[in-house]
């Protein structure tokens, strides 16, 4: 057994997942931003054991993998909800109200002592310097939706949505 093998069984990862994703990207160092983004896809966060298994694949140091994944804010080190709630909080959204949208995000799906992810993994909330929608403002995205001209009760509203959906879709599976 080489030493990929061994991270890869330590991890909730698998290791046919992560050797077809270096297949198709290449064993090149050039290829680790695709590397890293397909995995984050699949787990919703690149596992510790995961970036140690791109690094020996790719010839590179865990070091450098990890800065790369922590330089770029398109990737998480911890794990992310179903939903990623993303709140504007650029001039025009915070002058607008995005605060009491966030505030009533917090309330509703019980975010407690600064956690950005829920206990049951379904939501991650956070805020970010702006979603390049400032006409919109205050804007949402939920997983990459954008949601325009929020109020916390049109969040509400959009969250009531999501869990009906969610509901109905975990009845038909």
């Amino acid at each position: 057994m080489n030493n990929t093998d061994q991270i890869v069984q330590d991890a909730d990862v698998e290791l046919s997942f992560l050797s077809s994703v270096v297949k198709e990207n290449g064993n090149q160092p050039a290829a680790l931003i695709p590397i890293l983004q397909m995995i984050q896809e699949k787990y919703r966060y690149l596992p510790k054991n995961a970036m140690e298994f791109v690094a020996d694949a790719l010839g590179l140091s865990p070091a450098t993998v990890y800065g790369v994944a922590t330089f770029y804010a398109q990737f998480s080190l911890e794990p992310k909800g179903k939903y990623v709630i993303k709140v504007c909080d650029g001039t025009a959204c915070h002058v607008r109200g995005s605060s009491a949208v966030y505030d009533a995000i917090c309330k509703r799906v019980e975010l407690v002592d600064g956690k950005s992810t829920t206990k049951d993994g379904t939501y991650t909330v956070e805020t970010v310097s702006c979603l390049g929608a400032c006409v919109l403002a205050p804007v949402v995205t939920i997983n990459d939706k954008v949601y325009g001209e929020m109020t916390p009760e049109a969040i509400n509203i959009i969250l009531d949505t999501l869990e009906k959906e969610g509901t109905n879709h975990d009845q038909n599976a």
